[in-house]
C-alpha cells in the first residue's frame, strides 16, 4: 500500500523547460509535487507548458503545484502578464482604519490571485504569512509580508486570505510554524535562535496559527526555539512539531518543512530530509532545482505515510467542498478596486 503513495517531497526545477535528465528523475522519484520560481516563468503559455510537462512526468491526478504568490515583494507572477498585488501589511493597515475595507481588500486580492494560479495550473499557494514580527526582528525578510504586529489580527486576516484562495480551488499554506517573527537573522543564510520563554510564545507567536489550526496546509520555520528544543530547529524537531504545532496549536493540516537548501540547516541533504520526516513533517521541500542536491534529498525520503496521506486527502476534499459552495464573484470590480491599492 505504501509504495502506491508519492514520495514525501516537493521539488523545484532548473529553468523554463524540463531537461531529459529532469524528466527521468521526476518520473523515477514520483514526488508529491513541484514548486516554481521566477527562474521558471517567462510567459503564461510557457508556464502552462512547463506545468503540463511536469504533470506528465508523474502521471498522477493529485500532483500539486506550489508557488509563493503572497503579493508585494514575494510575487513570482509579475506584470505585464499578471496583476501587481499589494503585500499583506496593506490589509492590516486598512483594517485598522476601516475593518470592513481591510477584509474586503484581503478577500478580493486572494480571489484574484487564486484565479491567476488556477488558470495556470497551480493548486497550492505558499501564503499567508501569519508570523508576528517583534521589535528588533529581521524586517528585511518579514516586514510587510506580515499583516501586522498584532497576533490577534494576523489570524483573522490570514483566514480571509485562505478563504479567498480556497474559493478559487487553491490550497493556502499558513507559514512559518510555529512563528518566525522573532528571528533576528535571515534563515536563508543562517539559523535564527529564539530564546523567548514558552508562555510568551503561547500568548503571541502561536496565536495566529491557533486561529487557523484547521487550515489545509502549513509550513514549518527553520528557527531554533531554545525554550522548546535547544538542539534542533523546528523543521527537524519532534518536540516542536508534535508538542507545539500538533498539540499546543492543534494544527490538523498537512505539514511541509521550509526549503531544505536554506543555509539555516546544516548536514547531508539526505539526512536532513529523513530527519524532517521522522520529526513529524508530512513532506519536505527542496527548491533550487539542482540535480545533485535533488538526488540526495530523494535518497532520504520515503513515500507519504498513511497519516500524511490522510491529511493530504483532507486538504483536497476541503478545497473541493469550498469551490462547490462558492457564489458568483465580480472579478472586474475587484480588479478596479485593486488598481487603487497595489
Amino acid at each position: 500500500m505504501l509504495n502506491e503513495y508519492p514520495s514525501a517531497v516537493v521539488f523545484g526545477c532548473a529553468g523554463l523547460a524540463l531537461s531529459d535528465e529532469e524528466k527521468e528523475f521526476f518520473s523515477r522519484v514520483n514526488p508529491l509535487g513541484f514548486i516554481l520560481f521566477s527562474r521558471n516563468i517567462a510567459t503564461p503559455e510557457q508556464l502552462k507548458t512547463l506545468i503540463q510537462s511536469l504533470r506528465e512526468t508523474v502521471e498522477r491526478e493529485d500532483v500539486v503545484f506550489l508557488i509563493d504568490q503572497e503579493g508585494g515583494r514575494v510575487s513570482r507572477l509579475k506584470p505585464p502578464y499578471w496583476l501587481k498585488y499589494p503585500p499583506a501589511r496593506t490589509f492590516g493597515d486598512k483594517y485598522r482604519i476601516d475593518p470592513e475595507d481591510g477584509v474586503q481588500a484581503a478577500y478580493e486580492t486572494a480571489r484574484l490571485i487564486g484565479r491567476d494560479l488556477c488558470e495556470l495550473g497551480f493548486n497550492v499557494d505558499c501564503a499567508p504569512v501569519l508570523d508576528v514580527p517583534v521589535e528588533g526582528s529581521i524586517d528585511t525578510i518579514l516586514g510587510d509580508r506580515t499583516f501586522s504586529l498584532d497576533p490577534e489580527l494576523n489570524g483573522p486576516l490570514g483566514k480571509i486570505i485562505c478563504d479567498g484562495l480556497l474559493a478559487e480551488g487553491v490550497l493556502p499554506v499558513v507559514k512559518h510554524m510555529p512563528g518566525h517573527g522573532r528571528a533576528v537573522v535571515d534563515s536563508h543564510l543562517e539559523l535564527p535562535k529564539v530564546s523567548t520563554d514558552l508562555e510568551t510564545l503561547k500568548k503571541t507567536d502561536f496565536v495566529p496559527f491557533k486561529f487557523l489550526a484547521d487550515a489545509p496546509w502549513g509550513m514549518t520555520a527553520h528557527v531554533l526555539y531554545t525554550a522548546i528544543d535547544a538542539h534542533k530547529p523546528a523543521s527537524l524537531s519532534n518536540k516542536v512539531i508534535q508538542d507545539i504545532i500538533r498539540d499546543e496549536i492543534g494544527f490538523k493540516g498537512f505539514l511541509i518543512c521550509d526549503d531544505l537548501s536554506m543555509k539555516a540547516l546544516s548536514g547531508s541533504l539526505s539526512d536532513l530530509a529523513a530527519e524532517a520526516l521522522t520529526a513529524g513533517c508530512d513532506a519536505v521541500l527542496h527548491c533550487n532545482g539542482k540535480m545533485d542536491e535533488m538526488e540526495l534529498v530523494a535518497s532520504g525520503v520515503e513515500p507519504l505515510s498513511p497519516r500524511a496521506m490522510e491529511r493530504f486527502v483532507r486538504g483536497q476534499e476541503m478545497v473541493k467542498a469550498v469551490v462547490e459552495q462558492t457564489t458568483a464573484f465580480d472579478y472586474d470590480a475587484a480588479k478596479s478596486r485593486l488598481s487603487k491599492t497595489a
